[in-house]
C-alpha cells in the first residue's frame, strides 16, 4: 500500500531520469536560457549533460565522488551540476566570495579530487594549502596556471556534445532518491561553515512539492547563486515540473522587470533587500503589464504588500534553510504581517523551550522540525558527527531560530537564538551548535 509521504520514485525526483524524460517528451522545447543569450532545448540539455559526464569519467569521476564547483551562475556551472548528478556523483558548489583560510578549510573538508573553477577565481588557489585530495582543476572562461594541482582547460569538460565512451553501467545502477544530490555549505556567519548533505528527496520536498502550482509552460527566473539553496532548488523544481529557466548572474534592480518581460517569466523568488529595491523604482504606467504569476518572497512585510499591490502580484512567503524542506509556507498574499506561513502537510514544527517542551502560543522559543517522509531533510553534516547529533537531538531537527506562533497556527520568525536574552535553549545559544546558520 502506498502512502502520501512515501519516498518519491527515482523517475520523479532524481535529476538524470527527469532530464531524459523531458528530452523524450518535448525535445525541442526550451529548457535553459542564459544571460549570454545561449538557449538549450531539453534535447540539448541531455546531450550536453551526457557529453560533460563522459568527459568527467575520463578525468576519473565516478558515482559517489564529490566534485567542487566554484563558478558564478552560467552554463558551465549548470552543466557541471547536471553531469555530476547524471553520474551519481555529488555536486559541491562554493561561494564565489571565499578566499584564504575559509576557502582552504572547505576545499579540504569536501574530499573532492576535482574542481571546476572560473578563471577569475582560480588565482586564489595558489595562496592556500589545497590538501592531499584535490588533484585536478578545470579552469573555465580563461586561463590560469595553478602551482599545486594539474590544470585543465575548459575543453576538458565542455564543448560540442559528444558522449562517446560514456559508461552507462554507473548511470543505470546508481541514483537512489536517498543518495546525496549535493553538499551546500552553510554561511558560517556564526561559526565555521558546515557541509550540509542533501538528498534528491530533500530537494524534491523543498521545492517541487511546495511549488506544485508550477506547470510545464512556466518559466522561472534564477537570480540567486547556485551555491545557495534558493538557486539550486528553483532549478531542481523546474526540472521536476518540466519548466524552463532563465539563469542570470545575480539580482539587478534595473534589469529585473525588463528581464521578466523579455523572457515572459512567470515565477521567481525575492529575498531580503530585493523587494525594497524594486519598490524604489519610479512608478510606471505599465507596472501591472507583465507575465509574473508566482513570487516567493521573504520576509512578508509592508514592502512586500506594497510591491504586490503595485504590480498586481500573487505572492507567497515561506521559511526555509539549507538543512530543511520549506516546512512553512503561506497562502497567497497572507493577511498577517511577519508571518512565515503554516506547516505544510507531512511536516511537524514546534516552538520549544530549553528542554524541548512545547511553549504556549505567543511565547518565544526555538523552532524544531521533523517530517513524515524519510530523507526529506538534511542527511547530516559531512564529517561533523558532533554537530549532526546536537542538531538532531530527540528526533527533531533544531533550527537555532527563535520563533513564536499564534492560535491560528501561523509561525513568526523572531531572531536568531544566540541573539536573544529570553529563555531559549542553553545548549543552542550559539547557532553553530544548533545546526543552523
Amino acid at each position: 500500500m502506498s502512502h502520501a509521504f512515501d519516498i518519491p520514485s527515482r523517475e520523479s525526483c532524481v535529476l538524470g531520469p527527469l532530464i531524459e524524460k523531458w528530452a523524450r517528451e518535448k525535445p525541442d522545447d526550451v529548457a535553459l536560457i542564459f544571460e549570454n543569450g545561449l538557449e538549450l532545448s531539453w534535447s540539448d540539455v541531455l546531450g550536453q549533460t551526457r557529453s560533460t559526464a563522459a568527459r568527467m569519467q575520463r578525468l576519473g569521476v565516478s558515482a559517489g565522488d564529490h566534485v567542487l564547483s566554484w563558478q558564478p551562475n552560467n552554463a558551465e556551472a549548470v552543466l557541471t551540476w547536471f553531469a555530476l548528478n547524471y553520474l551519481g556523483a555529488v555536486y559541491v558548489p562554493m561561494n564565489t566570495a571565499y578566499k584564504g583560510m575559509l576557502l582552504q578549510n572547505l576545499i579540504q573538508l569536501s574530499d573532492a579530487k576535482l574542481m571546476v573553477c572560473h578563471a577569475d577565481l582560480a588565482p586564489r588557489l595558489n595562496d592556500i594549502d589545497l590538501g592531499p585530495e584535490l588533484l585536478d582543476v578545470v579552469v573555465t572562461h580563461g586561463e590560469c596556471q595553478l602551482e599545486k594541482v594539474a590544470t585543465h582547460s575548459a575543453s576538458a569538460l565542455f564543448g560540442p556534445a559528444d558522449a562517446a565512451g560514456y559508461n552507462d553501467d554507473i548511470h543505470e545502477n546508481g541514483h537512489h532518491p536517498s543518495h546525496p544530490m549535493y553538499i551546500i555549505f552553510t554561511s558560517g556567519t556564526t561559526g565555521p561553515s558546515k557541509a550540509v548533505l542533501s538528498s534528491y528527496v530533500q530537494t524534491y520536498t523543498t521545492g517541487a512539492e511546495p511549488y506544485d502550482f508550477l506547470i510545464g509552460s512556466d518559466r522561472i527566473l534564477i537570480n540567486l547563486p547556485l551555491f545557495h539553496v534558493g538557486g539550486t532548488v528553483l532549478i531542481a523544481s523546474a526540472i521536476t515540473h518540466g519548466c524552463s529557466c532563465v539563469v542570470v548572474d545575480s539580482f539587478s534592480t534595473h534589469q529585473f522587470w525588463p528581464v521578466i518581460r523579455k523572457y515572459q517569466i512567470t515565477m521567481t523568488c525575492l529575498l531580503g533587500a530585493m523587494t525594497p529595491f524594486l519598490l524604489k523604482l519610479p512608478p510606471a504606467p505599465d507596472d501591472k503589464d507583465h507575465s509574473l504569476q508566482h513570487v516567493i518572497t521573504v520576509p512578508w512585510n509592508e514592502d512586500a504588500i506594497a510591491l504586490a499591490d503595485r504590480h498586481g502580484l500573487s505572492m507567497r512567503t515561506a521559511f526555509n534553510m539549507t538543512e530543511a524542506c520549506s516546512p512553512l509556507m503561506s497562502e497567497i498574499n497572507p493577511e498577517k504581517l511577519g508571518t512565515c506561513g503554516k506547516p505544510r502537510p507531512g511536516i511537524e514544527v514546534r516552538v520549544v523551550d530549553e528542554y524541548d517542551q512545547i511553549v504556549p502560543p505567543g511565547t518565544v522559543g526555538e523552532l524544531i522540525i521533523r517530517t513524515d517522509r524519510p530523507w526529506s531533510m538534511n542527511s547530516g553534516y559531512y564529517k561533523n558527527p558532533e554537530a549532526t547529533a546536537i542538531a538532531w537531538r530527540n528526533g527533531w531537527f533544531h533550527t537555532g531560530d527563535a520563533f513564536r506562533y499564534d492560535e491560528d497556527n501561523n509561525f513568526f520568525f523572531v531572531d536568531r537564538v544566540k541573539d536573544r536574552s529570553v529563555d531559549v535553549p542553553r545548549r543552542c545559544r550559539c547557532r553553530c551548535h544548533s545546526g543552523a546558520e
